[in-house]
C-alpha cells in the first residue's frame, strides 16, 4: 500500500514540470496568443463552404445548418488539444538545448509524471479559449447539464491521447532525430483523414472506406454526435465502437508513449549535444 507521504511525493514532482511548464510558456505571452487565434482562421473556411453545400442539401449525414456550428466550433476545441503533441516535443527540445533534460531522468523519476505533468500545464493554458468556444457553443445548441459533464470528460480523454503520441514523438525528437520527421509526416496524414473540418458524408466511397480505418476520426465523430444527440446513453449505444475507440485509445495510447519513452531513451539516450 503507498503512503501518505509517498503519495505527496508524487504529486509534488507531477505538480513542479507543470508549474515549470506554465511559466515557460507564460514567458512568451504573445506566441501564446496568437496560438489561440490561428486555429480561428482554419474554422473560417470550412463554415463558409459548408453554408454554401446546405444551400442545396438539406443534411450531411447527422450534420445540418442548424447543429454544424457544433461540429466546426468543437473541432477548434480539438484543434488546440491536437497542439499538446508538439508541446511534449517542444519542452523536451528546449530541455535538451539548456541541458537540463538528462538531469530530469537521471534523478528517480517516474515517466508518468512527465506526462500528466505537461498534460496539465497545457490544458491550464488553453482552459480560456477551450471554456469560450464551449459556451458559443452551448448558446447556438444547448445541451443538459449531463452532457456537460460527459464532453468535458471527452476532451479530457482525447487530451490524454494526444499527451501519449506527444510523448512518442517528444523523445524521438531528443534521442532519435532521423524517424521524428516522418512519425510527424505520418501522424499529420492520420489527421487529415479525421474529418477534423468537413462532415464524413462529403467525401467519395473510396474515401470514405480509408477515413473508417482511422481511430481519431471515430474520436472526434463521437465527442461532436454525444453533443447534437444529447444523450450520452443512447450515443454509447448507437455508435458503441466509437466509444470503445476512445476508452481504448485513452488507456493504451499513454501508456505505450511511456514504454516507447523509457524504451528509446534507454537505448539512444539523448543525442545531439
Amino acid at each position: 500500500m503507498i503512503s501518505k507521504e509517498a503519495i505527496k511525493n508524487n504529486i509534488s514532482q507531477i505538480l513542479a514540470i507543470t508549474e515549470k511548464d506554465i511559466k515557460l510558456r507564460l514567458r512568451f505571452k504573445y506566441k501564446l496568443i496568437f496560438s489561440f487565434i490561428s486555429p480561428i482562421i482554419s474554422i473560417i473556411l470550412p463554415l463558409i463552404i459548408m453554408g454554401k453545400f446546405f444551400e442545396f442539401n438539406d443534411n450531411f449525414g447527422p450534420w445540418d445548418s442548424n447543429n454544424y456550428i457544433v461540429y466546426i466550433f468543437l473541432a477548434y476545441n480539438i484543434m488546440q488539444l491536437q497542439k499538446i503533441i508538439n508541446r511534449y516535443q517542444l519542452q523536451f527540445s528546449q530541455e535538451k538545448f539548456w541541458q537540463t533534460l538528462p538531469g530530469l531522468l537521471i534523478a528517480p523519476f517516474n515517466t508518468y509524471y512527465l506526462l500528466i505533468g505537461i498534460f496539465l500545464s497545457y490544458l491550464i493554458l488553453i482552459s480560456i479559449p477551450l471554456i469560450i468556444f464551449f459556451i458559443i457553443c452551448f448558446v447556438f445548441f444547448p445541451i443538459s447539464f449531463f452532457t456537460v459533464l460527459s464532453i468535458i470528460f471527452i476532451t479530457l480523454l482525447i487530451a490524454l491521447i494526444f499527451s501519449g503520441l506527444g510523448l512518442i514523438l517528444g523523445i524521438f525528437a531528443i534521442s532519435n532525430e532521423n524517424f521524428s520527421p516522418i512519425l510527424g509526416f505520418g501522424l499529420g496524414l492520420i489527421f487529415m483523414a479525421s474529418c477534423l473540418s468537413f462532415p464524413f458524408e462529403i467525401f467519395p466511397l473510396f474515401i470514405q472506406n480509408i477515413i473508417n480505418l482511422n481511430p481519431l476520426y471515430h474520436i472526434f465523430h463521437f465527442y461532436r454526435l454525444v453533443w447534437i444527440e444529447d444523450n450520452i446513453i443512447f450515443s454509447i449505444s448507437s455508435h458503441l465502437v466509437s466509444f470503445l475507440v476512445l476508452i481504448g485509445s485513452a488507456i493504451i495510447l499513454p501508456y505505450i508513449g511511456v514504454i516507447i519513452f523509457n524504451k528509446i531513451y534507454k537505448k539512444y539516450g539523448i543525442v545531439g549535444y
